[in-house]
């Protein structure tokens, strides 16, 4: 059963579970992988696919009958499905591109800014037992949308050594130029360092377990990343014209993605919080993932009874969830109130599973609070700023005294002088 707890009886500290822990096990683990997988390329990522994908493809990477066979495969439908998805996707990161600026003074001198897509982009799909086509959209989309010469996709195999069908059209429809068949730290090795058959990428974007989770972290540095995901979070505002069996319902759509994943209720209607938690468990029963989403709520979930909206903005933000739900009566009067939070999901009607699969903002956002600093997937993470600068003769000679005295000001003679030879 859901705890039902008050919030003067709380700090916000206690109210969604993320304790640093102990990874030094599984870091010795993601190193030895990532070492190995340097050093010994394509025959240490088909060890690694023996060990835990329990299958060795004879080539890793996807052929074009494979993507052809899986195409056929998929009914029309759902390819339809898909493609509508796709553009709702792509239409609004369309939106994210910007154009760089030029600034010129009179004397000559001209600096700007300018934006560089990255060459190559690597996407992790998670795979095996689950089947994931949304992570391949998300991905995949912004990267095509920012103009990435390259993407690079890879996944775990199923058992029979196949990429599941739904995941291959998805990265048809999404611009996926390559696929392979390799899946945890070794994949995200391949991708960072290259290997005789998978190409070294500039970045590297998607979810995982911790151990990939942890490989993402190692190899910042070498590539980019777009960032370390802890478990799914949902935080719910909500007030008396919310539905208790909405709420439990959209409570529940995290709960069983992750036995550590957090369902937070908020709100200040005792009568809304009592009819939620009993139909969490009303619910719970006729869930498939049931024995995940148990565990969710009665470990890592809670619904808190706040004075007012107004306090239940306030833990909001300093909670900063991964996803958001204002299920209020005018969830737009909250919005500019909302200082902290990955994706914000206004009113009854706009349940978090339409920004998961298909309505347009990414899915991929930032967990554990780190949405006080950070932000969403987006095209940003896809292309490289660079600022340039050209000054004028005239332009130079005027800032030759400035930058010498900055220059010696910090000690550093050479600097100056090489500001000076140009009198």
């Amino acid at each position: 059963m859901i705890r039902i707890l008050e919030m003067d009886k709380l700090s916000v500290a206690d109210v969604l579970n993320r304790k640093i822990e102990d990874y030094a096990e599984y870091e010795k683990t993601v190193r030895e992988i990532l070492a190995k997988v340097r050093a010994e390329g394509d025959a240490a990522l088909k060890y690694y696919a023996a060990k835990f994908d329990k299958c060795v493809p004879e080539v890793l990477e996807v052929s074009e009958e494979e993507k052809e066979d899986a195409w056929k495969s998929v009914s029309e439908e759902y390819k339809a499905m898909l493609g509508r998805a796709a553009e709702n996707i792509a239409e609004f990161h369309r939106l994210q591109l910007r154009e760089g600026f030029e600034l010129r003074r009179a004397d000559g001198t001209v600096m700007g800014q300018k934006f560089t897509p990255i060459a190559k982009a690597g996407i992790y799909v998670p795979g095996g037992t689950a089947s994931y086509p949304s992570t391949v959209l998300m991905n995949a989309i912004p990267a095509k949308v920012a103009g990435v010469g390259e993407i690079v996709m890879a996944t775990p195999p199923c058992a029979d050594g196949k990429v599941r069908a739904e995941i291959l059209v998805a990265a048809k429809i999404a611009g996926v130029d390559r696929v392979f068949k390799i899946g945890g730290a070794g994949a995200v090795a391949a991708l960072a360092y290259g290997t005789e058959s998978v190409p070294a990428v500039d970045k590297i974007t998607g979810p995982g377990n911790i151990f990939v989770a942890l490989a993402k972290k190692e190899v910042f540095g070498t590539v980019g990343i777009d960032m370390v995901a802890g478990p799914s979070e949902i935080l719910v505002i909500a007030d008396s014209s919310a539905k208790a069996s909405t709420v439990a319902a959209d409570l529940l759509s995290q709960a069983e993605h992750d036995k550590l994943a957090s369902a937070v209720l908020v709100t200040p209607d005792r009568k809304l919080a009592n009819g939620v938690a009993r139909e969490i468990e009303i619910q719970l029963d006729k869930l498939p993932r049931k024995e995940i989403a148990r565990a969710s709520v009665e470990n890592c979930s809670k619904i808190i009874i706040v004075k007012d909206i107004e306090e239940a903005v306030s833990v909001s933000n300093e909670i900063a969830p991964e996803h958001l739900e204002l299920c209020v009566e005018n969830p737009l009067a909250l919005l500019d109130k909302i200082k902290n939070a990955g994706s914000i999901f206004l009113g009854n009607s706009t349940p978090e599973a339409a920004g998961d699969y298909y309505a347009g903002p990414n899915h991929t956002l930032p967990t554990g609070g780190s949405a006080r600093f950070s932000s969403p997937l987006s095209v940003d993470d896809f292309v490289k700023k660079s600022s340039y600068l050209c000054y004028s003769d005239e332009g130079f000679r005027r800032a030759i005294n400035d930058i010498v005295m900055f220059a010696e000001s910090e000690g550093l003679t050479a600097h100056a002088r090489s500001a000076e030879a140009r009198r």
